[in-house]
């Protein structure tokens, strides 16, 4: 019986890598003439015929992103994806998504999936327990969104930047009773940063802080709201809308319509049913936009060294 001959035997005889035979046979544009004549040569002296099985996987495109959210569910990462998308398209792209629901197997696992399917890059949403390691791998192809990275790429957010702006506001209607509802500081940056963004502003302010802290989730917020009322509070600072939601229910249920309430996520729901909230926008529309721009520019060899940038909120 003859053997059927694979990608990676066309790749030997040819004397070039299987990705450079992948992108011949999905015409891409990258490969150079020379390179792609001669490995027609072979393809077509040998008789190989690529399988449908393979050619599905690649979804029939020439050029394919890899996208790994957290949370499909995400309001934040949406709007990330959303306009990532946009310039994704733009260029020609098709693109994966897979959620890693902030699970560190699944997204290690996700990444494996990816390069077996020979997408030319990736960008992944990170979180505390991600290994940075399996990303690094993808060096030049990958770039990593809302955690700093050292050998890839990467666009994180300015959580300090994001919750004094929220603070300054508060004072700015001169209330100074502020008490602050986040996540477990277990999570690094919308844990972690953004409690310690709250903290140091009230020394910086010679304020009494009061925080409480759970999960990111509106029914987490919703409990810790009696741990941080008093008659004096005038403010609650959330670190993100989710959280806020939870707020604003409690504190109407208390009949508390005096405290002002600050979110972070710039969410168009939350302001048009609660008018008087204040939410910062992080700049989510901008990071998926950067993202997709910087993975482009890296797959084009214009950006070679990568780049690491921090998104002001908006």
């Amino acid at each position: 019986m003859i053997k059927k001959l694979t990608i990676v035997d066309i790749a030997r005889l040819s004397g070039v890598g299987k990705s450079t035979v992948s992108r011949v046979l999905t015409n891409d544009p990258k490969v150079k003439p020379e390179t792609r004549q001669k490995v027609e040569r072979i393809i077509a002296e040998s008789g190989y015929v690529p399988s449908k099985s393979a050619q599905s996987m690649r979804g029939g495109s020439q050029k394919v992103i890899g996208v790994i959210i957290s949370r499909l569910d995400s309001p934040s990462e949406n709007r990330a994806v959303s306009s990532m998308l946009q310039v994704l398209y733009g260029h020609g792209y098709d693109v994966v998504i897979m959620e890693s629901q902030f699970d560190r197997a699944k997204t290690s696992e996700h990444l494996k999936v990816l390069a077996k399917r020979h997408v030319d890059g990736v960008i992944v949403f990170g979180f505390t327990d991600i290994d940075l390691a399996a990303i690094e791998q993808w060096h030049n192809k990958a770039v990593l969104v809302a955690m700093d990275g050292q050998s890839v790429s990467s666009i994180n957010y300015d959580h300090q930047k994001i919750i004094h702006k929220a603070l300054n506001y508060l004072q700015q209607k001169k209330l100074t009773n502020i008490a602050f509802i986040g996540v477990d500081p277990s999570d690094k940056t919308t844990g972690l940063l953004r409690l310690q963004a709250y903290l140091d502003w009230c020394q910086q302010h010679d304020i009494t802080a009061t925080f409480q802290t759970g999960e990111l989730h509106h029914e987490s917020a919703y409990q810790l709201v009696d741990k941080v009322l008093d008659e004096n509070t005038q403010g609650i600072v959330c670190a993100s809308d989710t959280l806020a939601l939870g707020v604003i229910k409690r504190l109407q249920e208390c009949q508390r319509d005096d405290i002002v309430v600050t979110g972070v996520g710039g969410n168009e729901l939350l302001s048009f049913l609660f008018p008087n909230v204040y939410s910062v926008d992080p700049g989510y529309r901008q990071v998926g936009e950067q993202a997709a721009k910087i993975l482009i520019q890296q797959l084009l060899g214009e950006l070679v060294d990568g780049t690491h940038i921090t998104q002001p909120p908006l």
